[in-house]
């Protein structure tokens, strides 16, 4: 995490749910496609293992954390069950501020205590909404003019823990989420 790059604390307190875009954020915005000898269509993403670890640091700080795609994909499902994500939803077309409305008031969150990683005009009606917003190095020049934060690192490789260790830090978490994990996984 850049400390030159802080989120503004005020802001970062407020924050209830944490949303992440999958496609040039969470992966690196390739898809590999292909299918087996039989027939069937394989899809492949890849994943950042650190991206990952902070993703959970949030959950284990209190925060709800949603991953909302504009594609289906298998592997998105895959990835939501290994990190014991809930609320993961694919809304085919990108139709997600239909998605995330219903998830707001679900969660009984208001706009402001929201927070969105985003990269690119799908995530836009999503992003306009939101407490903070917040965009990956390489997001179109759209998704980074309106965002509050932007990361050193690009989708896929690091911008997600980036942006959730910048989260954290401001909301003065980040050292005591570290001290708990290890303390928890350390012999007495």
């Amino acid at each position: 995490m850049s400390s030159e790059n802080p989120i503004n604390d005020e802001l970062a307190r407020q924050i209830k749910l944490v949303i992440f875009d999958v496609d040039g954020v969470l992966t690196d915005a390739g898809i590999y496609v292909g299918e087996t000898e039989s027939g069937e269509s394989v899809e492949l993403k890849r994943f950042d293992i650190q991206d990952g670890i902070g993703l959970k640091m949030l959950m284990w700080a209190g925060l709800e954390v949603a991953i909302v795609s504009g594609r289906v994909s298998k592997a998105t499902t895959l990835r939501a069950a290994e990190l014991e994500i809930d609320e993961c939803h694919q809304a085919p077309n990108a139709h997600k501020l239909v998605v995330v409305r219903e998830l707001i008031a679900r969660k009984g969150v208001e706009w402001h205590e929201v927070a969105m990683l985003a990269d690119d005009i799908p995530d836009l009606s999503v992003l306009r909404e939101v407490g903070l917003k917040a965009a990956v190095a390489n997001a179109t020049s759209t998704i980074a003019a309106i965002a509050d934060w932007k990361s050193t690192k690009v989708g896929g490789k690091g911008a997600a823990r980036e942006f959730c260790e910048a989260l954290l830090t401001a909301r003065g978490e980040l050292g005591g989420v570290i001290k708990k994990y290890v303390e928890d996984r350390s012999p007495a």
